[in-house]
């Protein structure tokens, strides 16, 4: 399989798509509107961006010829919407994404990082588990994350995702430490999700009165 290079744009783009896929998967596949406010929150991203529409439609016809997004459309939907096609076009398990998932929108992970991270997209049990998913995926013909040397202070080894390319270590920061997620930070999600609910009421309006024409 030919290796694939993601701009950081459409890593985060596909990283957003896997994440509601899994978390909020009754507004999957997401509309425009809603991928941008999934690439801009705040919370549970490294780095925190500001893209435009302009920017998503760039990063979506990238992932597109790649083979890694596809759009829906059609009569009744008021808006075309984007899904992911990671499983399929890289030949890895749902398991698999999930970490991938994490590592594209939050940066370097250690295994306890990715564990507690992962738990909305998938369970796994003991970190013996998870680690022996990230030997496999470091160890195979075209891996998708790479091991970082240990950096001075830290105690645990890191993990980087290789759909960007291999990452300059020396540019990278320390490791990051885990914290519950601020009452900001929740309202951020929330946000979030009353907006992809908005969406939906808008095309559930626009189906309900081509319903009503038809009927008159």
């Amino acid at each position: 399989m030919q290796k694939l290079l993601l701009t950081k744009d459409e890593a985060r783009i596909l990283g957003c798509l896997i994440e509601k896929e899994r978390t909020t998967p009754e507004y999957y596949p997401l509309t425009l509107n809603a991928l941008q406010h999934a690439c801009n929150q705040k919370t549970n991203r490294d780095p925190v961006v500001q893209y435009d529409e302009q920017t998503i439609e760039i990063a979506l016809d990238g992932l597109n010829r790649k083979g890694l997004v596809s759009n829906v459309s059609g009569a009744g939907l008021r808006a075309r919407k984007f899904l992911h096609l990671v499983e399929s076009k890289l030949e890895i398990t749902e398991a698999e994404s999930a970490v991938l998932c994490i590592l594209l929108l939050r940066g370097a992970q250690t295994p306890g990082e990715i564990r507690g991270r992962t738990g909305r997209m998938h369970e796994f049990g003991e970190l013996d588990e998870l680690e022996g998913l990230l030997d496999r995926m470091t160890g195979s013909e075209n891996p998708l994350v790479l091991q970082m040397p240990k950096l001075p202070g830290t105690k645990e080894y890191r993990y980087v995702q290789l759909l960007t390319g291999k990452p300059d270590f020396s540019q990278l920061d320390q490791a990051s430490t885990y914290a519950p997620p601020s009452a900001s930070s929740a309202l951020d999600e929330l946000r979030t999700e009353v907006q992809c609910l908005r969406d939906e009421l808008a095309e559930l309006r626009k189906k309900f009165n081509a319903l009503i024409e038809q009927l008159s």
